[in-house]
């Protein structure tokens, strides 16, 4: 097992640290040998951070049981942190990307281009079903579809790419061992077999309400663009949108009935810039040169 690896893995562990701290930890210290040689005075005044934080952070940079539950965890799923070769170069260029991501499944989807992010309310119209075959042609060319296996359109979304022998990627809002909806734990499992289920969140952690959102931005970052099939005009879905936007990726939406909920979203993001798609051609040719590149 690679030693840089796990001690990246376990500070992503250790209380007192940050996404934004552990990018400086390093840059300041590449093989993090400073880091677990330092006391909790000296890692106080190194990182410019107060004391008592410093004293958690060194007591569980030795903590024998959490590094042992580090390794673990490693041994029973992949893991991919940003010095390695798997880190998905589509995460290298968003604010606050991932350290580390855990990962079951085909993890040489991460390297794959096209891809495409389908995510909706949770509440679809009887008409989603129907807006859903607008990526069946770029499952056939092979696009890669993420979203967040969420009830509604999420799940649509994986289904459809499974049916059809398409590659999916589930980000997940919480740990292995507490998958989110219970109900879709079979699907958790499918996509495991025949795609990739990853979170940055460790096996044991259970969903909270702030880590959706917070996954969000993985969902939008690890595709060229993200595409809305229906959305209410208050929901988490826009998150996602606001996160592609500030990636700089390309956004798209599915129009309705105006007169329904679920599509007031997608209107207003149509009204705000979102590229209106009738037709699957609406989005490839968005992406033509970025296609013949690769």
């Amino acid at each position: 097992m690679d030693l840089l690896k796990t001690k990246i893995v376990h500070l992503s562990r250790c209380r007192s640290i940050t996404r934004s701290l552990l990018r400086n930890i390093l840059q300041l210290d590449p093989s993090l040998k400073i880091t677990y040689q330092s006391s909790a005075n000296q890692l106080s005044s190194w990182l410019q951070i107060p004391l008592k934080k410093a004293e958690y952070f060194y007591s569980d940079l030795h903590n024998v049981a959490l590094q042992k539950q580090v390794i673990r965890d490693m041994q029973l799923y992949q893991t991919v942190t940003i010095v390695d070769e798997y880190y998905p170069p589509m995460l290298n260029t968003i604010k606050d990307g991932p350290i580390v991501l855990y990962a079951i499944g085909d993890i040489d989807i991460l390297k794959k281009l096209p891809s495409l992010s389908v995510i909706g309310t949770r509440k679809p119209t009887a008409q989603a079903q129907r807006k859903m075959e607008i990526i069946l042609p770029l499952i056939q060319q092979g696009w890669i579809i993420v979203s967040g296996m969420a009830r509604g359109i999420d799940s649509f979304a994986h289904q459809m790419t499974l049916h059809h022998n398409g590659k999916t990627i589930a980000v997940l809002g919480g740990g292995f061992h507490h998958i989110y909806p219970r109900e879709h734990l079979s699907l958790f499992h499918e996509i495991t077999q025949k795609g990739l289920v990853l979170t940055e969140y460790p096996p044991d952690q259970p969903p909270i309400r702030h880590q959706f959102p917070e996954r969000n931005r993985i969902i939008s970052g690890l595709t060229m663009g993200t595409l809305v099939i229906e959305a209410m005009k208050r929901s988490g879905t826009l998150i996602t949108v606001d996160q592609a936007l500030d990636q700089g990726r390309e956004v798209f939406a599915v129009p309705g009935n105006p007169w329904v909920q679920q599509t007031k979203g997608c209107h207003q993001m149509i009204q705000d810039g979102a590229k209106l798609v009738q037709e699957t051609n609406d989005i490839i040719i968005e992406f033509e040169g970025m296609l013949l590149e690769n």
